[in-house]
């Protein structure tokens, strides 16, 4: 009796953590080159205003929870049928909150906007407003007056960035708990180069 119990206790324990969900996030990467360019400038911004550190990248779907299956599933679905595409930046921009403090600002050309209402209806994902598409430079709870001052920064440390244009050819499936402001626990699940 004691043994079958446990049996299935254990089963239970392992079936709730395959199906706990977590928050996980669609990102859209720059090819190596451009994250490395993206990389020392967000470098540059963190040695000055502090913050924590995370891969660049455009995020394609903000935080939904779903068990990793669902996500996993979902994932390769939405991949199959999203063709790579190009991301333009029209300039440096702060946010209002915490994941938005300073980032460069894309323009919302066709192809940004399918690519993510692509992987929206993949996820059953409803977007809480319209999307901006965006590649992060700076996280953190800044004044106004320091936020200015990191966008200006980010200008001085790169001078071509509010200009530059880069192909996004890989989607890569994220764990980002929104709740860990450090990002030492997100994690890449999956990654899919986009099929011309």
């Amino acid at each position: 009796m004691e043994s079958g119990t446990t049996t299935i206790m254990q089963q239970v324990q392992v079936s709730e953590a395959v199906l706990e969900k977590h928050v996980y996030s669609v990102w859209a990467l720059p090819r190596e080159d451009v994250r490395v360019r993206v990389k020392k400038l967000m470098e540059g911004l963190r040695s000055e205003f502090g913050g924590p550190q995370f891969e660049p990248h455009v995020t394609v779907i903000g935080a939904i929870r779903l068990t990793e299956a669902e996500a996993r599933d979902r994932f390769k679905k939405a991949c199959e049928t999203v063709k790579p595409y190009s991301a333009t930046v029209e300039k440096v921009d702060t946010g209002t909150f915490y994941y938005q403090c300073v980032y460069l600002l894309l323009h919302p050309t066709t192809e940004v906007l399918e690519a993510s209402a692509h992987c929206c209806s993949h996820f059953g994902y409803n977007r809480p407003g319209s999307y901006m598409p965006h590649l992060s430079l700076l996280y953190g709870d800044l004044t106004d007056e320091e936020k200015k001052k990191a966008q200006e920064k980010a200008c001085i440390l790169d001078e071509g960035i509010s200009s530059l244009s880069f192909p996004l050819s890989h989607l890569a499936l994220c764990k980002t708990d929104t709740e860990d402001k450090s990002c030492k626990s997100w994690e890449t699940v999956e990654e899919y180069a986009l099929q011309p």
